[in-house]
């Protein structure tokens, strides 16, 4: 919003006189603080309009495929890596912008893939930060468990659902076997896959040697 637009509804609520009409000295300290701000505004006016511009794309309103948002997602941020400086004293906070979005960018787009996934926003952060505050007051671990990265879609689920009501066990006699199944692979193949990961930093020379040998084995 332009100064002059806030100047001109301040100057429109004292001309009207209204009951509510703030104190002589009220009137004196916001007139100063419109007049040493107002170099402050242009540089504020043209961040936010950038990042609005960014709010609008990811929200995706035109449910355009998800390579398109992210190429019009990429394009803005390059325009405004390239013309930073216009925001004057907020290029720091442009840079900021940019580096944050650039470290969320790959999970930006999965919600205009995946049909009826939601976009994040502050309620599903919420959620996970309600799920993490569970997990440390569980483990006593302040840093996020593994397990979550390992049995996430099992566990987070599970007590998403447990706390919107209480589960019987014709809950769980009910389950789709073969979806579970798929699942308790799912989750059995992340779980090897870092246990080979662990296995690799403990001692790479010897995790090696034991691939050798399997592939000997099996010529």
């Amino acid at each position: 919003m332009p100064i002059s637009t806030i100047r001109r509804s301040y100057s429109a609520a004292r001309r009207r006189g209204s009951p509510s009409r703030p104190s002589t000295s009220r009137q004196t300290a916001a007139s100063g603080a419109l007049g040493d701000t107002e170099h402050l505004w242009p540089d504020i006016a043209r961040a936010f309009g950038w990042v609005h511009r960014a709010a609008h794309i990811i929200k995706n309103t035109g449910a355009l495929p998800a390579p398109a948002v992210a190429r019009r997602l990429d394009g803005l941020c390059g325009a405004m890596s390239r013309h930073r400086a216009r925001a004057g004293g907020l290029c720091e906070a442009v840079g900021h912008f940019l580096k944050v979005t650039r470290s969320y960018r790959p999970g930006l787009f999965h919600c205009h893939t995946v049909a009826d996934l939601p976009g994040t926003n502050n309620a599903l952060e919420g959620l996970f930060g309600s799920y993490r505050y569970c997990q440390r007051r569980t483990t006593g671990r302040r840093a996020a468990s593994s397990a979550t990265v390992v049995s996430g879609p099992a566990r987070l689920v599970a007590w998403v659902v447990s706390r919107l009501a209480p589960l019987e066990a014709a809950d769980l006699a009910g389950v789709d076997r073969t979806r579970w199944l798929a699942l308790r692979a799912d989750i059995r193949a992340r779980r090897l896959q870092r246990t080979r990961g662990s296995r690799f930093r403990r001692d790479p020379q010897a995790y090696l040697r034991s691939l050798e040998d399997q592939y000997a084995a099996a010529r």
